[in-house]
């Protein structure tokens, strides 16, 4: 409990404002917002996921799956661990207030990623579970000066658009991206576990979330995100925004991720 003793702190507060609000005017400028206004948002969402559902493998996701070493693989797991173990806390900011059918199926989807109220099948304990099986440290923060700043600004900016409501909108887009984004980036990972010749306990994670994520794309999409056009006709846009954005930083993240994982490589052949 000693670790929450500042989370009412004025100065934290004020501190992480000033940043926040300097980070944020930048990192909007790294798209064009008025190109999503006065467009038929529903054709330009659906145009989006069918584009980004399955890409071709890039560059990056044929290093993953061909040539990645037990030391990368390990460097990728203990970066992706700061997000992984507290999976969902994000989303679960948001269902508060008076539900709507909408918020049902967000809700569904908080279950799903919790386990059902099953600590075994949430999915951060897939996590720890890989954690474990490579003999690795289980706390969030036990690899956090591993993690870019890339990585870390991606996770910032799903705690700013959760923690006001007034960027729901914008929350959703990148949601919707990212559920629907997460099988095809997942399986050069699987692949590269199952060359390595690691347990499926070692890859459950990615494995769950390629069976599961699938069907979540689906209904971000088609229960959640076309009927908020519908519900905020004027505001809707904002979701192509957030889609853009979290599109960016995670591409952004995707190759800071891979030039630390490919430092750790060539660090392992060196030795």
């Amino acid at each position: 409990m000693q670790n929450y003793i500042n989370e009412d702190s004025f100065y934290l507060q004020k501190l992480r404002n000033r940043i926040e609000s300097v980070w944020q005017q930048w990192e909007i400028t790294q798209v064009d917002v008025e190109s999503f206004k006065g467009i038929d948002v529903k054709q330009a969402l659906g145009k989006r996921v069918a584009a980004d559902i399955e890409p071709p493998l890039s560059e990056d996701n044929l290093y993953y799956r061909d040539q990645l070493t037990m030391s990368g693989y390990r460097h990728l797991v203990a970066i992706g661990s700061l997000d992984g173990l507290v999976e969902a806390s994000q989303l679960s900011r948001t269902l508060g207030g008076v539900g709507n059918e909408i918020h049902a199926v967000l809700t569904r989807l908080l279950v799903e990623e919790y386990g059902g109220g099953r600590l075994s099948r949430k999915h951060s304990s897939h996590f720890t579970t890989m954690l474990e099986q490579l003999g690795m440290e289980t706390q969030p923060e036990a690899y956090f000066d591993l993690v870019p700043w890339q990585l870390l600004a991606i996770i910032n900016h799903s705690f700013v658009l959760t923690e006001r409501k007034r960027y729901f909108l914008r929350y959703i887009g990148g949601l919707l991206y990212g559920e629907l984004s997460v099988p095809s980036g997942f399986r050069p990972y699987q692949a590269a576990g199952k060359r390595l010749g690691l347990s499926t306990e070692a890859m459950s994670y990615w494995d769950i979330h390629i069976k599961v994520d699938e069907l979540h794309g689906k209904w971000m999409l088609d229960d959640v995100a076309l009927p908020l056009v519908d519900k905020y006709p004027s505001d809707a846009w904002q979701m192509l925004l957030g889609y853009e954005q979290q599109k960016l930083l995670s591409y952004r993240a995707g190759k800071a991720v891979t030039q630390a994982v490919k430092q750790a490589d060539k660090i392992a052949w060196r030795c």
